[in-house]
């Protein structure tokens, strides 16, 4: 604490950028700061609850680095996370990969439900997003029905059903006039835009006509179509007569924990929302700088964000090279307050699911860290193994960090070695991936955990220790259930309460490895052909794989047969253990 006492004495009031380091000096917290002094001394010198207290209690010393301007801090701040992944950083999710619809760039289009990669550069039509898919999917299967766009996604040589009950109009045989063409996507992308009236007609048209035709069945169709456009996609259309992308952002903070409402607000309407809760540990002020500006690395930035004034909004301008506007009365205020009202609601209604679920995650972490004398466990990485009979060997590695998975970093292996023990498979696999870790300079774990007992855990420090890796790893014990009872060691056991926190973070890493590596398990056994399933059945040679390939060609035929029928073709022992090896392969 006095070095740190005297590191603040010497701190400056210019703005810039903090890094809390750990006692093993790693980077445990970024933030930024208008006043470094101010800010960094703020933590020292009042009382703190929470993570916030947790973190405090965790520093050991600190740097800082110095910015000409705020908006030079405010980018610095997010390069850094970016850079240490600190423990108590907030990480934002990743943005989940929503549908949009499009009209194809093609000289004959399709009107599809798109999840693009990039959207600026596209060279579709595109609207939306659509926080719906199943609202997106039926909006398009509506617009389908109704306007003949081409449905193949290449060009067939003659024309398909759609052509003969009236929804394409026959693109690859007949010659179709531009002008038609032309005229659905206008009427389309005024429809996608908001303007249901000419769509609303088109479909009451053709309710008459089948009406008319005594044709109730697709009448009563047509009448289901106007009720979705009036229940489902009229009532979204806010009154803002203009087309400008815009999004509303605000906020609501409780007992310590701040949760924060998105809404995105396209040609006229909020067609989605996101939205996050996580522990506040910074001034409110610095937290939604930093929520906005990680939230627009992953999302499109609209030509205007409206939000309340506890944003640094000329900052958030200047960063975002956009408009961000505070605004006062009127429907945007309206809105600013909706989006306040939408975080208070989701915040309410989901503490108590958020605080059991961070004692169940990262409080859960820290206990099991205490346990076994890693102070700060951060990232757990755990591995499993699955074969048949020897065949068709693989690994797979899951990541948790600070409790919770974090799928992006999961990996598969499929294992080369001629040994397909448990031992040798185990060496191989952790060989292949600390390897690449210090050949690529990963972030390495802060623990191990192997699935299986002490023969699995001798066999990757085996391997940890001929890198120069000191990492530990432990192994989880299992009853005759295939559950949980104990943790292992290389020196000692650990019992575990069933009913603990730690107890159930295991578990569900247990299950979490075990499920992804069968999962990979099964794809891999699905790619092999009847002649490799057949190379690896004792007993049968290449005179009797001739036979049963002749016979039977494929892999589902020959899991059909009984054992009886096995028995005709071959003998018992041979018949008895291909029938047990494809009844395996099959699970």
């Amino acid at each position: 604490m006095n070095l740190i006492n005297e590191k603040l004495k010497l701190l400056t009031t210019e703005p810039g950028c903090y890094l809390m380091k750990n006692e093993d000096g790693k980077v445990i917290y970024v933030g930024k700061a208008k006043n470094l002094k101010r800010r960094v001394s703020s933590y020292f010198n009042r009382e703190h609850t929470g993570k916030t207290k947790a973190l405090v209690e965790n520093i050991r010393d600190f740097e800082y680095i110095v910015t000409s301007t705020e908006v030079e801090s405010l980018l610095l701040e997010i390069n850094l996370i970016k850079k240490y992944s600190p423990k108590y950083n907030i990480l934002l999710k990743d943005n989940k990969s929503y549908p949009y619809i499009e009209i194809t760039d093609e000289t004959y289009p399709r009107l599809i439900i798109s999840r693009p990669r990039k959207i600026k550069g596209h060279k579709g039509k595109l609207f939306g997003p659509y926080p719906n898919a199943i609202a997106a999917r039926r909006t398009v299967q509506l617009l389908n029905r109704i306007y003949p766009f081409r449905k193949c996604h290449t060009m067939n040589k003659k024309v398909c059903l759609y052509y003969h009950i009236g929804q394409c109009l026959g693109y690859c045989e007949k010659k179709v006039d531009k002008k038609i063409i032309k005229d659905m996507i206008l009427e389309v992308t005024s429809f996608l835009k908001g303007n249901y009236d000419d769509v609303r007609r088109k479909i009451k048209d053709l309710m008459q006509k089948a009406s008319d035709g005594l044709n109730f069945e697709r009448a009563i169709e047509y009448k289901e179509m106007l009720e979705y456009i009036d229940k489902v996609l009229e009532k979204q259309k806010i009154s803002l007569n203009d087309n400008i992308t815009r999004d509303v952002i605000n906020y609501y903070v409780k007992n310590g924990y701040i949760s924060i409402q998105v809404f995105h607000l396209r040609d006229g309407r909020i067609n989605m929302r996101d939205g996050e809760v996580f522990p506040l540990i910074d001034e409110v002020e610095d937290t939604l700088s930093y929520f906005a500006m990680s939230f627009y690395e992953q999302n499109e930035v609209p030509k205007e964000i409206l939000v309340c004034d506890k944003f640094d909004h000329e900052l958030l301008s200047e960063a975002l090279k956009t408009k961000v506007l505070i605004p006062k009365k009127g429907i945007k205020k309206k809105l600013v307050d909706m989006a306040s009202d939408n975080a208070k609601i989701v915040l309410d209604e989901k503490f108590e699911l958020i605080v059991r679920d961070e004692r169940r995650t990262f409080e859960a972490n820290e206990a099991l860290g205490k346990m076994l004398g890693i102070p700060h466990l951060k990232r757990i990485e755990t591995f499993d193994n699955a074969h048949l009979f020897g065949t068709y060997t693989v690994s797979g590695m899951v990541v948790f960090t600070n409790g919770r998975p974090d799928k992006k970093e999961y990996r598969k292996y499929k294992i080369n070695s001629c040994s397909k023990d448990d031992y040798h498979t185990m060496q191989e696999v952790i060989y292949r991936r600390y390897y690449r870790v210090l050949h690529d300079k990963l972030e390495k774990p802060d623990l191990i955990i192997v699935d299986g007992g002490i023969i699995q855990i001798n066999a990757a420090k085996e391997i940890l220790d001929s890198l120069y890796l000191d990492i530990p790893v432990i192994g989880l014990k299992k009853n005759d259930k295939h559950r949980t009872t104990a943790l292992l060691t290389q020196d000692m056991e650990f019992e575990i309460d069933k009913t603990s926190d730690i107890f159930h973070l295991l578990t569900r890493i247990q299950d979490e490895v075990h499920r992804y590596t069968i999962n990979y398990h099964k794809e891999i056994r699905s790619k092999g052909s009847l002649s490799s399933v057949l190379d690896n059945v004792p007993g049968i040679g290449s005179e009797r794989k001739k036979m049963l390939l002749k016979k039977y060609k494929t892999i589902t035929k020959l899991k059909s047969l009984t054992k009886e029928e096995l028995r005709e073709s071959l003998p018992e022992k041979v018949a008895l253990d291909l029938y047990t090896f494809l009844k395996e392969f099959n699970k």
